[in-house]
């Protein structure tokens, strides 16, 4: 305890001072845990294993693009859950998690997303009311997932503390607070309905790989895999690149009435910070492509 709360102290000290100019703090969208030696079956059986014992949910898993070679766990536990609930402005976002597992011959590189880059981004200046419980959250995922022999490295980016907060790829593109609005419902119980159906039956391409429901909130998440062949993750996730596959599945939020999801020139670029402009237009359909999937599974 002693610990966590030295921890909590020291990030927030750093706050303080970034806020005053006083250091820079830079973040990175994941962190490599390590190299697991066999096979992807036995690498996400081993971090599912730890994830529970440390008091972790387990609520989804998938191959994206039906690639065997990659693999994807989500989880959340019920701290997560209450705290992503108090941003009520889609907060509940970051309330699923995401571990990676990409084949490498007869080695798995793991990975997962960097939950303090994830709260800072979808939390925006919020942050800094749940600094000590989200802390202790990164802390937590942190020590469940140091499984391996070498330390867990950043990777995928930089970003300044001040940029992840305010995120934009560049001026005139998208950001946090400029989702996409998929339908308004009559009811949260019509739109929990309509996009649950549709989901059972695969509609555009798609496959449901967990749902966060809280129905006193009247709030739900659902993560949803783009199994098109032609334009889904197959195509996308080649080209932008595979080791980030912890940034999948992506998302449609239902908040009362209304259902609504991250603009990709938004998502794609916050979970990819470091593509370059040249590989960005190689997918310049797709953010059309996952709106209009999106907007189908709401109908």
């Amino acid at each position: 305890m002693k610990h966590l709360k030295l921890f909590t102290l020291i990030s927030f000290c750093l706050i303080v001072l970034q806020s005053a100019g006083s250091t820079k703090i830079e973040l990175s969208p994941y962190f490599k845990a390590g190299i697991f030696q066999g096979t992807i079956a036995d690498a996400q059986q081993q971090v599912e294993t730890a994830l529970t014992s440390a008091g972790f949910q387990v609520i989804g898993k998938y191959q994206p693009e039906g690639n065997m070679g990659l693999s994807v766990v989500v989880f959340t536990s019920e701290e997560i859950k209450s705290t992503c609930l108090n941003v009520k402005d889609r907060g509940a976002l970051a309330a699923a998690l995401k571990v990676g597992f990409v084949a490498k011959g007869k080695q798995v590189e793991v990975s997962y997303i960097n939950p303090e880059y994830l709260f800072n981004a979808y939390f925006m200046d919020e942050y800094v009311k749940y600094v000590e419980a989200l802390a202790g959250i990164s802390k937590k995922v942190k020590e469940t997932l140091n499984l391996y022999s070498t330390p867990a490295t950043a990777f995928g980016g930089k970003v300044e503390l001040d940029d992840v907060r305010e995120y934009q790829y560049m001026m005139g593109m998208e950001e946090f607070t400029d989702p996409v609005e998929l339908n308004e419902f009559a009811s949260f119980e019509e739109g929990l309905a309509t996009i649950t159906k549709n989901l059972a039956a695969q509609k555009g391409g798609t496959v449901k790989v967990y749902e966060l429901v809280f129905e006193s909130e009247k709030v739900a998440v659902f993560g949803i895999g783009l199994t098109d062949k032609k334009n889904g993750e197959a195509f996308f996730l080649p080209v932008i690149g595979e080791a980030h596959v912890a940034a999948m599945p992506y998302e449609i939020i239902l908040q009362g009435t209304e259902a609504t999801m991250l603009h990709g020139r938004y998502r794609i670029a916050l979970h990819w910070p470091d593509l370059t402009m040249g590989t960005f237009t190689k997918i310049i359909s797709t953010p059309g492509y996952i709106e209009d999937t999106m907007e189908a599974l709401c109908k």
